[in-house]
């Protein structure tokens, strides 16, 4: 029965109206922060697996003529997706936490705020 108690209030805060001017401030802090991180992986990712894909089909003759010098350049830009994709992980790691200590101030003054 206590956990039907505490769903019902979960749900219940969920409805009801907030402290919109701090709660909304925070989240949008947050979003600012942590969105050009996330945008610029999903576009490296992207991006470095479409020029792996064909690459690979290049090299292995799907598209293209099938000479060597197609699956040299399907080799080459394979390489470079591979590239794309390695760096992908630390690049967007770094973007995270330079947006994190960018707005880290503001952040930790506002959840200050809201949680007196």
């Amino acid at each position: 029965m206590d956990t039907d108690k505490t769903y019902a209030e979960q749900i219940a805060a969920e409805y009801a109206p907030k402290d919109t001017g701090k709660v909304v401030a925070l989240r949008k802090l947050d979003r600012r922060a942590k969105l050009p991180a996330t945008v610029c992986a999903y576009t490296l990712g992207i991006v470095g697996a479409l020029a792996f894909g064909v690459g690979m089909c290049l090299s292995l003759g799907v598209i293209g003529n099938g000479s060597m010098v197609a699956m040299g350049g399907g080799v080459a830009l394979g390489i470079v997706g591979l590239a794309l994709a390695g760096i992908n992980y630390p690049l967007y790691h770094r973007m995270l936490e330079a947006g994190k200590r960018r707005y880290a101030a503001d952040i930790v003054r506002l959840a200050g705020e809201i949680a007196r």
